[in-house]
């Protein structure tokens, strides 16, 4: 596991495997998401710019506490988020994400998620369609449904993946080992998650496919999605381990 920017050990409070992640990656204004940044972080930009990233994957062999629940090992998840940071006295930066939306097809999982961290989770009819291996590649596709209506999202990739580069794009949206959520009463808490470095494949075919059902996300960021992407990556997984949190402000 990595250890990068680690403070205390903290105890489990979810394992598993995190496999097949769909990276599609926005240009965001910083307008949109400054009514959205945790107290005590500030926004995170990559060379400049805002990015949020539409994440779909699957968690596998799922386990609170230890304890696998029947029935709740092994879904989809897509999420869209942000990337923050919190400065540390006397140590680095934290960089974090922070969630706009988390999708699951387990109600149970979005309402422990909402209860212990109130994270911005929501339920759908989700699917995936997966044939790939990190030595060849292959093709990946998420779909969820809103409203009556689908969204999906694919990638296709070739060849082995790859060690992700140190100060690339890749790595900057997938190594992350931090998590920001604002709490009901305005106060932040902070969870790590983690996890390997994670080898990956820059998806030169990879689309998001998104009705004209703007609740989901919001107007505004439906629009935003609705652009080209600029950039999308695959990456393998492995497994994570999420602490419980901390209030740090």
């Amino acid at each position: 596991m990595s250890t990068q920017g680690l403070g205390g050990a903290g105890r489990a409070f979810l394992t598993a495997r995190w496999e097949n992640l769909v990276l599609l990656n926005f240009d965001c204004p910083g307008e949109l998401l400054k009514p959205l940044v945790p107290a005590g972080t500030e926004l995170d930009p990559w060379q400049g710019t805002h990015l949020i990233s539409l994440v779909g994957f699957r968690f596998v062999d799922t386990r609170l506490r230890g304890i696998p629940i029947p029935w709740h090992r092994s879904f989809e998840e897509v999420n869209l988020r942000f990337y923050v940071r919190r400065r540390v006295a006397g140590g680095p930066d934290r960089r974090a994400v922070v969630f706009i939306r988390e999708l699951v097809p387990r109600a149970a999982i979005a309402w422990v998620a909402r209860r212990l961290y109130n994270e911005p989770y929501a339920t759908a009819p989700m699917a995936h369609d997966v044939a790939v291996s990190p030595e060849e590649g292959g093709a990946l596709e998420y779909t969820w449904s809103h409203e009556g209506a689908t969204h999906r999202m694919s990638a296709q990739v070739s060849g082995p993946a790859s060690s992700l580069e140190g100060g690339s794009e890749a790595e900057f949206v997938t190594e992350h080992y931090w998590g920001y959520t604002r709490q009901r009463d305005g106060s932040t808490l902070e969870y790590r998650v983690d996890h390997p470095r994670w080898r990956a494949w820059v998806a030169g075919k990879a689309r998001y496919q998104s009705p004209e059902v703007p609740t989901l996300y919001g107007p505004a960021f439906t629009d935003v999605l609705r652009r080209s992407h600029r950039s999308a990556f695959v990456a393998v997984g492995s497994e994570v381990v999420v602490y419980d949190g901390v209030a740090v402000a």
